[in-house]
């Protein structure tokens, strides 16, 4: 058994803060590191030790791999820990931690650059017998080679990057005459994101669930699935609504995905927590998509419903302790979602609204979990991803939750910025999302922004009803209490605009 007694976490923002507060429950001190711009994050004050680490922008701080080993090595670090984004999926990084005598938090260099690549996956998993996509098991080098290849498979198709996620280097092309261009944007955005413009063609399945696996391994060859989690609410690739377990999965087709999912892992001895994501489409059957080497945004939705920490699983997993329980231990627990609460503007194109938090208040209440790193007053940093917090919450059946999400939405006040709150309240408000009737396209297909300004409108409808009431009630000699019946108007018409829904 290795020993761990103190983590650097190599991340901001929340995630920072969710490892930190694990670590702290292990009886293990933690060190922050951060940029300028995060000089007064929560992160910073929440963490024992905090140095910082370079300017605002990412590729000078954040992704300063050599500089935050420097750090780690000056504190007498044990391990790292590099959360999600950032240097997470980066084997050299990975490589290099180990090299500084100091435990990589995560998978090794070789499973990475393995399991990590999104060419690497698809050839192993094409050896271990899970489904796939049909499309490129190598870099398309060429435009030239790009239309070969999409006349062969046929369009449309989807251009992606290699390496990474999120998103980015990605684009679906229907037509011939768009594949010269998309190709060379999809490269040229894998570069910059990545530093690696290799991208694969595969076919594009043209109204898929995504549905993905976790899982988790040992050194010692063990490995478990924790179920799945439906990822199909998603805005140009990128997450915003995630659940588990689906509603469309049957037992069977289940434990088929997780047994693939944990082959998978284990072929490329896989330590840690993972994700081996599949596209799902109408009929069931499933093919595999890509697999992250780290742990993801939406993890909690999977410690919820399976009653475990996953951070303290990857630590321990760290420390060379072999896995606690075995997959007829695990078990689904109720339903759980999350809303990724955004300062976006869904009403301007889902565009990022940087600016102050004038008013900060958080839900509660029984089931209800909120990630976050932010506190009223402070600044939204242009310089990162725009996720304010995650809104988890969980009950025994999946409507339950979703009217507990709506009740939590409703009591989360935010002012200064747009946010995506509202628009969580609408996707599962939404008689396809209650049905259980998703695919990746269920914003395309189904969302406009003005349906957000009607609520608006109404909203300030009701307001002024209410203020108008309670003005004519203050000024008129009589005998009615202005609470009472100011209170009687206000639910009277929130009870009309559920009824007009």
């Amino acid at each position: 058994m290795k020993t761990i007694k103190k983590i650097l976490v190599a991340n901001r923002g929340e995630i920072a803060i969710r490892v930190m507060r694990t670590a702290k429950e292990m009886g293990i001190k933690t060190v922050a590191v951060f940029s300028e711009a995060d000089r007064n994050a929560l992160h910073v004050r929440y963490a024992d030790e905090a140095v910082c680490i370079g300017a605002p922008p990412s590729n000078q701080s954040y992704l300063l791999g050599d500089k935050i080993i420097a750090v780690a090595k000056s504190l007498n670090v044990d391990a790292i820990h590099p959360g999600y984004g950032f240097l997470s999926e980066n084997a050299g990084f990975s490589k290099a931690v180990k090299d500084a005598g100091m435990i990589f938090i995560g998978p090794s260099a070789e499973s990475i650059n393995s399991m990590g690549s999104k060419i690497a996956a698809k050839e192993t998993a094409k050896k271990y017998n899970v489904p796939l996509v049909p499309g490129t098991e190598n870099a398309v080098l060429t435009s030239a080679e790009a239309l070969k290849v999409a006349k062969e498979i046929g369009f449309p198709i989807l251009i992606k990057a290699s390496a990474g996620g999120g998103g980015k280097g990605m684009r679906a092309v229907y037509k011939e005459e768009e594949l010269v261009e998309q190709y060379e944007m999809a490269k040229s955005e894998a570069k910059n994101s990545f530093g690696d413009d290799a991208v694969m063609i595969e076919k594009y399945v043209t109204a898929p669930r995504h549905i993905e696996i976790q899982v988790l391994c040992d050194n010692h060859g063990n490995g478990v699935y924790l179920f799945e989690r439906e990822c199909s609410i998603q805005r140009r690739h990128q997450k915003l609504v995630e659940e588990a377990p689906s509603a469309c999965l049957t037992p069977a087709i289940r434990k088929e995905m997780g047994e693939c999912a944990v082959r998978l892992a284990l072929s490329s001895n896989y330590s840690g927590a993972g994700t081996v994501e599949f596209l799902v489409d109408d009929k069931l059957n499933f093919y595999f998509l890509e697999m992250n080497t780290r742990l993801q945004v939406e993890h909690p939705v999977s410690e919820i419903i399976c009653d475990k920490d996953l951070v303290a699983e990857q630590i321990k997993v760290a420390m060379d302790l072999p896995l606690s329980f075995k997959q007829e231990d695990l078990k689904i627990n109720g339903h759980s979602i999350e809303l990724r609460v955004c300062a976006e503007d869904p009403m301007n194109n889902f565009l990022p609204d940087i600016g102050k938090l004038v008013r900060y208040e958080k839900p509660n209440g029984t089931g209800v979990r909120v990630d976050d790193a932010y506190e009223e007053g402070m600044e939204i940093p242009i310089y990162y991803d725009p996720m304010i917090a995650k809104l988890i919450v969980h009950a025994p059946t999946r409507d339950e939750a979703i009217d507990r999400l709506c009740r939590a939405i409703d009591e989360y006040k935010i002012t200064g910025i747009q946010t995506t709150l509202q628009f969580g309240k609408w996707v599962v408000q939404h008689e396809d999302f209650r049905k259980g009737n998703l695919t990746t396209h269920f914003i395309d297909k189904n969302f406009k922004p003005e349906y957000l300004k009607t609520e608006t409108a109404e909203e300030a409808n009701i307001a002024a009803l209410v203020a108008a009431q309670f003005f004519e009630t203050k000024t008129a000699s009589t005998k009615n209490n202005p609470a009472t019946v100011v209170e009687s108007v206000s639910k009277n018409e929130w009870r009309k605009r559920r009824e007009m829904r």
